[in-house]
């Protein structure tokens, strides 16, 4: 018999993660930051400098929420905008040596949350349950 709880399961999973992930933060010092300020971290964690667009398309969210991220992590410090020099209307988006700092103690949380999440799950169970959300991800991408 199919389950009708799941998306509950998945919502209360998420609230817990964020939880732990800000707790985590604060336990370094790091206060006022939310997973979804994560979300652009780890991206410039891996690439020079994005646009606002390019940030936006790679965590889907809006141009506006997007802005609304990068204003508080620039009050923070931890990263700054840069205009296009050969396009004004383009700002990119790059840390600043203190984002740069942030990046071990991102993976450390990353990988704590990991390890709580997949648990004593088998290599085999831990792709089951990847493929499980892929496919549950991809059936909403089609109907969304």
């Amino acid at each position: 018999m199919k389950q009708k709880n799941a998306l509950s399961l998945i919502g209360r999973i998420r609230e817990k993660a964020n939880k732990f992930i800000i707790r985590e933060l604060e336990s370094h010092g790091i206060k006022g930051l939310v997973p979804s300020h994560g979300d652009i971290l780890v991206i410039l964690f891996h690439g020079e400098k994005y646009t606002m667009k390019e940030l936006a398309d790679k965590i889907n969210r809006t141009k506006p929420t997007v802005t609304v991220l990068i204003d508080k992590l620039a009050e923070y410090g931890f990263i700054q905008k840069e205009k296009s020099y050969t396009d004004s209307r383009v700002t990119y988006i790059k840390l600043t040596n203190k984002g740069i700092k942030l990046r071990p103690i991102f993976e450390d949380i990353s990988e704590k949350l990991n390890a709580m999440l997949y648990g004593d799950f088998t290599d085999e169970e831990s792709e089951v349950f990847e493929m499980l959300l892929n496919k549950v991800n991809s059936r909403l991408d089609k109907q969304i």
